[in-house]
């Protein structure tokens, strides 16, 4: 039986991206990217919404070439063999990049606790829309909480409005430049 767990980067005020819908300011440095990839190994599904995979699309392209550096070469093979369930109403099988992937029409809280009861490690909710119900019911166990030392001042929130969840700190790290990592569990 796996786990269930929220990852986001997001500024100081909770959003992952401003009132523009820009997010460029929570791309990773180096040590930052290290922690996503360390992150990444543990887990086996990501659930994810239309948009976000079609932005993480880029790894399953991603040229295995000696040239590249070698976090994101082993970033794009981890992405490629986790499974990937999109959530879209508009999408269609002939819109996916990987045959690890596919689409769910809609995902009730029942499919999210059956995917999660089959997998062999962390099934991974991938964007804050797509997490927002899972987050509400209670039903996560993990948030990983990548914070940008920046106020963006509105947008995209992190997490949904009204929840209230008991949480405890599991891990906790800072990075040269100031971004911070927490994760936090379900008590």
């Amino acid at each position: 039986m796996g786990t269930l767990s929220y990852a986001t980067t997001v500024s100081i005020d909770g959003y992952v991206a401003d009132s523009d819908g820009d997010f460029q300011w929570t791309a990773p440095d180096d040590a930052v990217f290290d922690a996503h990839l360390d992150r990444m190994a543990g887990v086996s599904t990501e659930v994810l919404g239309r948009k976000t995979y079609e932005l993480m699309g880029y790894w399953d392209t991603y040229p295995d070439s000696a040239d590249r550096p070698a976090a994101e070469l082993e970033f794009a093979r981890r992405w490629r063999a986790i499974d990937k369930v999109v959530v879209s109403s508009t999408m269609t099988p002939e819109g996916l990049t990987s045959d690890r992937a596919r689409v769910a029409a809609e995902l009730s809280l029942v499919d999210l606790q059956r995917i999660v009861e089959r997998a062999q490690g962390a099934v991974e909710i991938f964007g804050p829309t797509t997490a927002a119900e899972a987050i509400r019911a209670g039903l996560v166990d993990d948030f990983h909480l990548f914070v940008v030392p920046k106020i963006v001042g509105g947008g995209l929130r992190a997490l949904p409005a009204g929840v209230r969840l008991d949480l405890t700190l599991a891990e906790h790290w800072v990075f040269d430049g100031g971004i911070t990592y927490s994760r936090y569990r379900r008590r």
